[in-house]
């Protein structure tokens, strides 16, 4: 009980110290507040990068492998892969007929085109050339309307299926459904708007919500050839035997673009794991650089805490001889200093979680999801006390040792 009166006692004597010198802890508190608010940022944008990242591939499907000339990450030589020849859509229906166990395939083309409807205009859309397949290599479904059936791709239909942000920039509060617009100098039918999926723009990936789906063979018909670059999506049977499944794929795509047995592939196969790796490499090299950044500022912060712990120490020299002449012990001291120093630094962390708040508000509103969880706000505030504690063991050490007789003649 009298261990607890005494600490109760020594964060008051600390907190009184604090207010007597308001300017001079609050200009103490500021490395602690920068280094909080680095590492506080640090995470929050790691986590707000983590989910919306997460969120836009989650559509691609773990067990679907996509077949396409370059790799999506390029860790080679680029002239090695730009030389290759392109995957086209004749190798995709070849690979249709011949890959009997997948549960999918899908080729699929892409190019860049101006749509309008009356007199709203978007520049450079995405427009995809896809089959009915497409919904089943990925789960992403339309929100409003229908997809692409069989009969649009094989009667070559003029029918589309936009992304959420093209309808709300495109159709503002029209319903598409049904309504003719106009991609590049062709008019098209919206049958269906598809469901809101995120960005992967942060990694140089597509913008899913600003894509058009049209026919594969009507894409070929009005914007290019069946010898155009193609990529293909291939469902796997089952989680559990793509690794096999993937080995069966290379060997079909070897037969059918006509590899020798000692030639090596001239195509890729690309799988979520492939952006997964590349999203931990870019995440680990921006999560080291916020640590160091916070290491610094903490440094520096606790340098100042010193620092000022020890002016302190020296200014209140009599008042600890006092103390410790009328009863005081050393452990006494030496927590009094401790709670001193740890307050000033638990003050700059509560100052940095609140700046943090703030800075999280505005990047989920402008940028990404984002926001300051609460074992994120526990750490920020352990690592707080944690330096308040580092930076006044010395000068509170220095405090409990001094001579009371000594101590008394200080003037």
């Amino acid at each position: 009980m009298r261990r607890i009166y005494e600490k109760i006692e020594s964060l008051k004597i600390a907190f009184s110290a604090i207010k007597a010198n308001k300017t001079r802890g609050i200009l103490t508190t500021l490395g602690i507040i920068i280094g909080i608010l680095a590492v506080v940022t640090t995470m929050t944008v790691a986590n707000g990068l983590e989910n919306s990242f997460k969120e836009s591939i989650s559509s691609i499907g773990s067990d679907v492998l996509y077949v396409s000339r370059m790799p999506w990450i390029i860790t080679g030589n680029f002239f090695e892969f730009r030389n290759r020849s392109n995957v086209t859509f004749k190798q995709g229906e070849k690979l249709e007929q011949r890959l009997k166990s997948a549960r999918a395939i899908n080729p699929t083309t892409g190019t860049r085109k101006n749509v309008k409807y009356h007199s709203n205009v978007l520049e450079e859309v995405p427009v995809i050339g896809t089959t009915e397949e497409q919904i089943v290599v990925t789960s992403a479904m339309p929100e409003f309307g229908r997809f692409l059936t069989p009969i649009d791709v094989q009667y070559k239909k003029f029918r589309c299926v936009i992304g959420a942000e093209i309808k709300e920039q495109l159709f503002k509060n029209i319903d598409p459904i049904n309504k003719k617009m106009k991609i590049g100098r062709y008019h098209f039918q919206v049958v269906g708007v598809m469901e809101k999926q995120g960005s992967a723009s942060f990694f140089g990936g597509p913008n899913f919500d600003r894509q058009i789906f049209i026919p594969v063979s009507t894409f070929i018909k009005a914007f290019g050839s069946t010898n155009r670059q193609f990529s293909i999506a291939v469902k796997a049977p089952s989680q559990e035997s793509i690794e096999d499944f993937r080995y069966e794929l290379i060997g079909e795509m070897r037969k059918i673009r006509k590899l020798k047995p000692t030639e090596q592939d001239d195509f890729s196969i690309n799988t979520m794991d492939t952006l997964m790796n590349a999203y931990n490499n870019v995440m680990g090299v921006v999560v080291i650089i916020g640590l160091v950044i916070t290491g610094i500022s903490l440094f520096v912060g606790g340098i100042g805490v010193m620092n000022i712990m020890f002016v302190s120490v020296t200014e209140r020299t009599r008042e600890i001889g006092i103390r410790k002449a009328i009863g005081a012990r050393r452990r006494v001291i030496l927590t009094q200093f401790l709670f001193e120093s740890s307050a000033i630094c638990l003050t700059g962390g509560f100052i940095g979680l609140m700046i943090s708040f703030g800075i999280a508000a505005l990047i989920d509103k402008f940028l990404l999801p984002a926001s300051v969880s609460i074992p994120i706000a526990m750490f920020a505030l352990a690592i707080s006390l944690l330096v308040g504690v580092l930076s006044g063991v010395i000068p509170a050490f220095r405090a409990s040792r001094l001579d009371p007789i000594v101590a008394l003649r200080y003037e």
